[in-house]
């Protein structure tokens, strides 16, 4: 048990949209931990949300007095709501701070900074789990199942979907040097996630392509859309599209003796499934507290978390695989050897 406690403290790193509209809502239904403090560059924020909230003043800080959470054991997780250029700065401090760190995908901007997130992993000896809400949705589990388990015998064809109209210029996810790419980073690395924990397979070759710019100036250094194939051997293939000038959001299975499918996929509520057998009878739920609750027993307990930082990894090798592919123009060996035992998660 982490210093005893029964529930753990978590703070939110970053305010945006995501963390006020999902995170503090979840964390109110939450049952291993709960809001502890918030972290924002923005102190007219820090002050709405801590009298809405109740929040003591000791539990707020800014970018710049970040390191100081150290000294507050109310909080024993941090969880990086940031743009992606700030994900590994802040997991890295967070866990020099002795916090262990929820980081929301994807896990850096690019290889390197996974690398030296994984090294302060080691060198802490903190916890470090990926944002992946929906290893822990009931629609999603259930498509991992029948895929592995073959219950319409082996997966042949995989159709992953996940586009969204990404409105105007000036956010953040349109700065390449935030964002550190377009739609895949944001969107198809849901993709790349389905195919892997339906086939629990690791793909061993890519193939991509870039999409045709309708708006050069409002996309340019990043790609707005992209389609890949993945490959995982015994004829088993992938066709992924990622896109933010369409809306997409389907995950589609296609076996041996039938098939199976979510549409939609990858919201975070209202997800619906459906089988050559019939529709699928699940109970919806909370993907952000579930995937809260998960890592702070993690933490409790001693086990590791279902979604770690080697997931995080895994993801960016195969991300900057097929941004290398489409770039090529020609398919790309992967070499993923090392993260075999992630692939049934």
């Amino acid at each position: 048990m982490e210093n005893g406690k029964e529930r753990l403290g978590i703070a939110l790193v970053g305010l945006g949209e995501y963390a006020t509209g999902e995170l503090m809502p979840a964390l109110k239904e939450t049952k291993n931990c709960y809001l502890a403090g918030l972290v924002s560059g923005d102190t007219a924020k820090l002050n709405k949300y801590k009298n809405e909230l109740g929040l003591e003043d000791h539990c707020l800080y800014t970018y710049e007095d970040f390191d100081s959470i150290a000294d507050n054991d109310q909080i024993d997780i941090v969880y990086i709501v940031l743009p992606n250029s700030m994900h590994a700065e802040y997991s890295i401090r967070a866990m020099k701070a002795g916090k262990h760190v929820i980081c929301e995908k994807p896990m850096a901007m690019n290889l390197v900074e996974c690398e030296q997130i994984m090294e302060a992993i080691a060198q802490t000896g903190m916890q470090f789990s990926m944002g992946y809400r929906l290893h822990f949705d009931p629609f999603n589990r259930e498509m991992m199942r029948l895929g592995q388990e073959e219950q319409f015998g082996q997966v042949k064809k995989l159709t992953l979907l996940d586009s969204m109209e990404i409105g105007e210029k000036g956010q953040w996810r349109l700065d390449p040097r935030r964002s550190g790419g377009g739609p895949l980073m944001n969107n198809g690395i849901y993709c790349i996630q389905a195919a892997i924990y339906i086939t629990g397979k690791l793909p061993s070759v890519v193939d991509a392509r870039y999409a045709t710019k309708t708006d050069p100036s409002k996309f340019e250094g990043l790609e707005e859309g992209i389609k890949w194939t993945m490959y995982f051997g015994d004829d088993v293939v992938a066709d992924c599209e990622s896109s933010y000038s369409k809306n997409q959001n389907l995950m589609r299975a296609e076996a041996e003796s039938g098939w199976f499918e979510l549409n939609p996929a990858y919201e975070y509520r209202g997800l619906k499934g459906s089988t050559s057998e019939g529709e699928m009878q699940l109970e919806p739920v909370n993907q952000q507290a579930l995937q809260m609750d998960d890592f702070a027993l993690c933490i409790i307990t001693g086990r590791p978390s279902r979604v770690p930082a080697e997931m995080g990894l895994r993801d960016m090798k195969i991300i900057a695989a097929i941004y290398e592919s489409a770039a090529k123009q020609s398919k790309i060996d992967l070499y993923l050897n090392e993260f075999a035992e992630l692939s049934e998660r």
